[in-house]
């Protein structure tokens, strides 16, 4: 089968043999996975991790390992790559994605293969998820990332009547206001360089989406939309430091800022660090998700409490995986690239 592999700071397809589903594993067809922030930065050389890419995945059962109960071949479904152990003292005080062995878990070789394994402890901690039929696959390649602002968002403690600003409008800003509202914020505006995501935020329904090199303009409007005093929940979308900076200022008193994008390693923040405690605002760095809050994304598009669609803008077969991670790196180009496999048609 194709797989996906950075070799050499490029993207590379290798021909692998199919996996088999031993006791406790699941074998899926790829039908869909979108090309995330993390897999651009794993490819820049940016992302301290095991470099395996493709977390975002969607397709149909291949086959099942004895001891797997209610999954069968042809099942349409998402995987989650990565499960906390449940029991560690980290886990047990309900900080799963913190787990000492939540990144250690994998699907087998990522998600951009025709074919990938789902290992026993995956599968056996609700890693597999039905797919409702209502939910095609481009919108199942959007659960993760609308899982991880999910689980920011209860993080951070927000709260129905929120104010929320978000710096960085890709696909996962984008998801994290479409949901902030959806929970019943009463303003959600952000920032954005590209003009292409800006206007896909507007369809999502934000109430601004500004440029943030025009700083005083952006001051100016987030002062009028929230009466001067700033909004109770200040997004970093983005690993930028002047992103984080930004959005660094904009809280209220006694506000929260949610460091949710990936900075890049050895980075330091430029803040007015008195300013931030006689504010009293709260930082609070995120990360990731777990089937509970994609378990919880995926009721709310079935039951049309949400609305993902157009936020794909393109669509590129495994074979031009390279192409992909391309026009994902284009923001001006691209919103959200989703890569298809030999199931986005079955």
């Amino acid at each position: 089968m194709k797989v996906g592999r950075l070799q050499s700071g490029s993207v590379a397809l290798t021909e692998e043999p199919d996996p088999v589903a031993g006791p406790g594993e699941v074998v899926v067809r790829l039908a869909a996975c979108g090309v995330c922030g993390t897999d651009l930065e794993k490819l820049r050389g940016r992302y301290q991790s095991t470099g395996r890419i493709g977390h975002e995945p969607v397709g149909a059962i291949h086959s099942v390992g004895s001891g797997v109960p209610g999954l069968r071949a042809g099942d349409r479904v998402f995987v989650h790559h990565h499960v906390p152990c449940y029991t560690c003292e980290v886990c047990r005080k309900g900080d799963l994605t913190f787990c000492p062995t939540y990144s250690s878990t994998n699907i087998d070789p990522g998600g951009f293969a025709e074919m990938f394994r789902v290992p026993a402890e995956n599968v056996s901690r609700g890693a597999i998820l039905p797919l409702d039929p209502s939910i095609g696959w481009e919108v199942g390649t959007l659960l993760e990332p609308a899982g991880c602002a999910l689980t920011a968002l209860r993080r951070v403690g927000f709260k129905s009547g929120d104010s929320v600003f978000i710096v960085g409008l890709g696909p996962v800003g984008i998801l994290y206001g479409a949901i902030a509202r959806a929970l019943g914020a009463s303003w959600v505006g952000g920032a954005e360089i590209a003009p292409l995501r800006r206007a896909a935020a507007m369809r999502a329904g934000f109430a601004m989406a500004l440029d943030p090199r025009d700083a005083p303009e952006l001051d100016r409007q987030v002062h009028a939309a929230t009466g001067g005093r700033g909004v109770d929940l200040a997004v970093a979308a983005t690993g930028a430091p002047p992103a984080i900076a930004l959005a660094a200022r904009l809280p209220r008193r006694a506000g929260t800022m949610n460091v949710f994008g990936l900075p890049e390693a050895g980075r330091s923040l430029d803040a007015d660090l008195q300013e931030l405690y006689l504010r009293g605002t709260r930082i609070v760095p995120t990360y990731a998700t777990t089937d509970h809050e994609i378990r919880a994304v995926h009721a709310m598009l079935v039951g049309r409490n949400l609305d993902f669609s157009g936020l794909v803008t393109h669509r590129v077969p495994l074979e031009r995986l390279a192409e992909a991670f391309d026009l994902a790196g284009r923001p001006d180009t691209a919103v959200k690239v989703a890569v298809t496999g030999p199931a986005f048609s079955g």
